[in-house]
């Protein structure tokens, strides 16, 4: 009996991105386009607020989906009236104290509803580049002041899937059953 029931998790990935772009986007130094972060927006959605990063002439906007705790992370990272308080600091001292660098991070990947970036490393005897999802590392891309860029083509792929997130967010949370959670 309990197969017939839904796996709704499963389900809404498969409803808002039937068609995966898997791909890892290759890319040359000169197709890149510096993003500096402008804000952060939190929608009707407040599980996904997005970090918006801009290019220098605000002419190119990248919505970057973070986790309520990463946009708590970076909003407290930027806040310059409080002391600086980030829960980067272990990693910036271990990375320093092993004379590893983040040199620059680029979005490479749109895999179903995330987006991924990789860093790139030197100091590091076996590894010149990470990736991972770009909602774990913006913050720590943030801290450590390390340049992030992207091309134009994976700005506006980003545009696309984060429309079709938000459009789809109030259907999804039908669909899941859940009453909506308050903070009291």
């Amino acid at each position: 009996m309990k197969e017939d029931i839904l796996d709704f998790q499963n389900l809404k990935a498969q409803i808002i991105f039937a068609e995966e772009s898997s791909d890892e986007e290759t890319f040359h130094q000169d197709d890149l386009v510096q993003l500096f972060p402008y804000g952060l927006s939190v929608t009707g959605d407040i599980s996904r607020p997005f970090l918006l990063l801009k290019d220098e002439s605000h002419t190119h906007t990248l919505p970057v989906a973070v986790s309520p705790i990463e946009a708590g992370v970076a909003l407290s990272q930027s806040n310059k009236s409080i002391a600086e308080s980030t829960p980067h600091k272990f990693t910036e001292l271990l990375m320093q104290s092993l004379g590893i660098e983040v040199k620059q991070a680029v979005f490479v990947e749109i895999k179903g509803a995330n987006q991924y970036v990789r860093l790139y490393l030197t100091g590091h005897p076996k590894t010149n580049s990470i990736k991972v999802r770009a909602d774990e590392a913006m913050s720590l891309c943030l801290h450590l002041d390390t340049p992030i860029f992207a091309t134009r083509n994976y700005i506006g792929r980003s545009k696309v899937m984060n429309a079709a997130v938000e459009s789809n967010s109030h259907v999804l949370q039908n669909m899941s059953g859940e009453k909506p959670r308050y903070l009291n």
